[in-house]
């Protein structure tokens, strides 16, 4: 009984460490660029042709679904009066099928009366290659509005555009719905866009580029901050890489990416490289005009962006309105795979040079703002270079460790105890015959 109750023990050992250490991913072959890894704690979820058969979403949470082409799409909301809330869908297109340059979702947040709360479009535009791009729709209260202002059951929906000439394989969908967090004072929050802002472009970092590896999603998405950062064994074509960087209230962000040369050819692609910004909501930013390449080294930077306001969310430009919160903000590098074509299937040399300026303001929040903010575990993350995956890990680690050590302990005191009763016993008994019975059944068995 005693070795097998030390089986159990190891194997539940094993077993645990095992689960903390085997997080979902996504298989790919040796040699070529990762798949998108979708959040393991997605829920699946169908869409509904009728918005009156459409699945209810539910705040914080993570969904998966699928798209065919020209199919339109609802989901649920059940909304209070005082409450915004975001939706966010990421499109995964599946394989390395041909997309177009109007290819893409258009994601929108509807009334019972079907009067649009907001809207936005996620194309391929000009980089015809498939990719993660990722759009979101939002409610919100506001005093001076007379739309989408009641509680009550609001729908999501997800239109697919694809041309004729395009791949009419169905695109998978990676939903997430967020509630905003309530304001401190909100009387006292401006209601009108910030008109100035610091426009000019920073020096860019001078140290020396330090290692990183790209994610494969926003789920694994590589923490970085002020720096230049080298991505080891380059990038792929075909390949996507995601990166976070934390940016707080009051704070703005820069970002460069740069190719390195590549002897094999002097080829001119045009659109070879995508760089894209999105928000802690996965809402999309900004885009940086694709990066044509010719086998020498070239660069693309992101526009000037204001600092992280509330108000922000008053201005008509999408790429300020949606700099409306503090947290993870989301960078992703693709490289077309016509580029293999000229430039062989390695990796060419890839580096991001990223700057955060500004002083972090206070958060306007009351409470726990959860992805609306940036904590110190958020920073010192982004310095190691975690992603919330190795997060997750590591916290996972340490608490089989403590339970290891406790375990450890447990057994050891036991052993402790046997002994010392062992003893006594053999000190008040009477000697044993030769080959008699040990008290207790013996001594401990070696393990």
């Amino acid at each position: 009984m005693r070795q097998r109750n030390r089986g159990r023990v190891a194997l539940a050992a094993a077993a645990a460490m095992c689960a903390a250490v085997a997080l979902p991913g996504q298989a790919y072959a040796a040699g070529e660029p990762a798949t998108y890894t979708f959040d393991p704690g997605a829920k699946k979820v169908d869409g509904a042709e009728a918005s009156t058969d459409a699945s209810a979403l539910t705040p914080g949470a993570v969904y998966r679904s699928s798209i065919k082409p020209g199919q339109k799409l609802y989901y649920r909301l059940n909304l209070d009066a005082k409450t915004n809330g975001y939706v966010s869908a990421v499109v995964v297109p599946r394989g390395a099928g041909q997309v177009a340059y109007g290819d893409g979702i258009t994601v929108s947040i509807r009334d019972s009366s079907d009067l649009q709360c907001s809207s936005e479009d996620a194309r391929f535009e000009s980089a015809e290659f498939p990719r993660p791009i990722a759009a979101y729709a939002y409610r919100t209260v506001a005093k001076d509005s007379s739309i989408c202002q009641e509680a009550g059951t609001y729908n999501v929906l997800i239109e697919r555009e694809s041309k004729e000439t395009s791949a009419p394989d169905e695109w998978d969908l990676e939903l997430r719905y967020e509630s905003e967090p309530q304001l401190k004072s909100a009387g006292s929050m401006p209601t009108e866009a910030p008109e100035n802002w610091p426009s000019a472009s920073p020096v860019p970092p001078t140290t020396a580029p330090q290692k990183r590896s790209g994610g494969t999603s926003y789920y694994d998405a590589t923490g970085l901050e002020t720096g230049e950062w080298k991505e080891e064994g380059g990038i792929k074509p075909g390949q996507t890489l995601f990166y976070r960087v934390p940016v707080d209230w009051g704070q703005q962000v820069f970002a460069t990416a740069t190719l390195s040369n590549n002897n094999a050819s002097d080829e001119y692609i045009g659109s070879a490289l995508a760089l894209s910004l999105d928000n802690p909501a996965h809402g999309h930013v900004d885009s940086a005009t694709p990066l044509s390449y010719s086998g020498k080294p070239t660069s693309v930077s992101l526009d000037p962006l204001p600092p992280v306001k509330y108000e922000n969310r008053y201005d008509s430009t999408s790429s300020v309105s949606a700099m409306r919160f503090a947290g993870w903000y989301y960078l992703s590098v693709t490289l077309s795979p016509q580029v293999a074509k000229s430039y062989g299937k390695n990796g060419i040399p890839l580096t991001l040079k990223v700057k955060v300026e500004g002083t972090a303001a206070q958060s306007p929040y009351t409470g726990d703002a959860g992805i609306f903010s940036v904590t110190q575990d958020d920073r010192d993350m982004a310095k190691a270079g975690k992603s919330a995956q190795q997060a997750v890990k590591s916290g996972r680690m340490k608490v089989i460790g403590a339970a290891g050590i406790g375990a450890g302990s447990v057994l050891v005191l036991g052993l402790g105890v046997w002994t010392l009763l062992a003893r006594r016993r053999a000190a008040t008994a009477p000697a044993a015959a030769s080959g008699g019975n040990q008290p207790y059944g013996g001594p401990p068995q070696a393990w």
